[in-house]
Formats: C-alpha cells, structure tokens, sequence
C-alpha cells in the first residue's frame, strides 16, 4: 500500500472522512484489544502446558504484532483531534531537551533567553518522536547534533532547535503518514503547530521553530 501524502483536497470532505475514520479506528482499537487478550489467555496457558516452541512462538508474534497495531490506531485517533496544550509558565527549553532526549543541546548565548510558556508532556513527547525517528536504524546509531538557539526579529521571539546531519529521504517525513513512524512524526508536527511553530527539512537538518511567549 503506498504511503497517504497530503494533497489540496475539497476541506469539507476531508474533514467528514477524517471523523469517520477516527470513529472508525476507535472501534477497531477495541476489537483489538480483546484480541489481545485472547492471544494472552492462549501464551499463558502454553507457558503453563508447556507447550511447543513453534506455537509460543507464534502467539508472541501475534501479540507483538497486536500491541503495534493497538499503538499506531491510538496516535491515529490522537491525531484526529485537536490538540489541547496545558502551557506552563517559565518552561526552560533548554533543560526540556536535555531530559527529553538525554543529551544537552549545543545552545551558546541562548541562557535564559529560551525560557517561554510550553505545554512539557506534549512538547516533551513531539521531540521524542522526532529524534527517535532520526535516529532511525540499526539501534545504537550515532546520536545527531542537536542545536538550540534563539532569534528575534519584529517584536517577535522564536525557539530554534536544529538536529543537524540527518540522512537524506524521499519526500517530507512529516506528511508521508506511512507506517507508525509516520503517524507518529505526524502528530509531533500537529503538537509543535498547536504551540504557534512549524517544522523545516531540508539537507541534512531537521529545524523546529516555536515562538516563545512570556
């Protein structure tokens, strides 16, 4: 199945399709969470039994395979609602990255200077999402350079973060919606949007930038 790109469409129908698809997945979660359950009942008893190799071996691919399916349907259902940011004063953008993604970033002069009203769970969650994505394969892959840094310009102040040498891709990573990944790096944009910022990629940099408001 090729991957949903979006395109200029009629907002209207959109909009009545992407409801019905979120009431659509929501059910589908449900469902599948019985599932779940089943496929639980059936390795436990295995477990119990000891019962062959082959079929414990398919009933935990079963429920790994359920667990995926559960998580991407829950950030798609996510992602078909509006965002709702819980801002909190004073929020050190600074330290949220060093936490957030266990590394400081690289972030002279910037100080105080990008300290702003953010929602951190969401905020948190969104550069997660990012840098993980980033990362991408095989594990333990080297960590990419991380930039903070702050610019002013028309009365105006914005939070830059940069991940700088990322690998080259086909497309915008943030629009493909192909596979969890995309859903998840979907929803990572609409988070950094609903704060007022956006999301560049170009060569070899990946730029956030989020307004700070005092």
């Amino acid at each position: 199945m090729k991957p949903l790109m979006s395109e200029t469409r009629d907002a209207a129908a959109l909009q009545e399709l992407g409801r019905a698809s979120v009431q659509i997945v929501h059910d589908l979660k449900n469902q599948i969470n019985g599932l779940k359950l089943y496929a639980t009942f059936l390795r436990k008893r295995l477990e119990k039994t000891e019962g062959r190799a082959d079929e414990l071996d398919t009933v935990n691919k079963l429920l790994a395979g359920l667990e995926r399916a559960a998580a991407d349907m829950t950030t798609l259902v996510r992602y078909g609602r509006p965002v709702e940011l819980r801002r909190a004063p004073h929020v050190d953008l600074r330290r949220l990255l060093a936490a957030a993604l266990g590394r400081e970033p690289d972030a002279h002069g910037c100080g105080d200077a990008c300290t702003g009203e953010f929602d951190q769970a969401a905020l948190t969650e969104a550069l997660q999402q990012i840098d993980a994505a980033l990362a991408g394969p095989p594990p333990g892959a080297a960590r990419l350079a991380l930039h903070l840094r702050r610019e002013d310009a028309g009365g105006a102040s914005v939070a830059v973060i940069e991940w700088r040498g990322t690998r080259p891709t086909s497309g915008d990573l943030f629009d493909s919606f192909a596979g969890g990944q995309g859903l998840r790096l979907a929803l990572a944009a609409k988070i950094i949007s609903a704060h007022g910022g956006a999301i560049e990629h170009e060569a070899g940099t990946v730029r956030v930038r989020i307004p700070i408001k005092q």
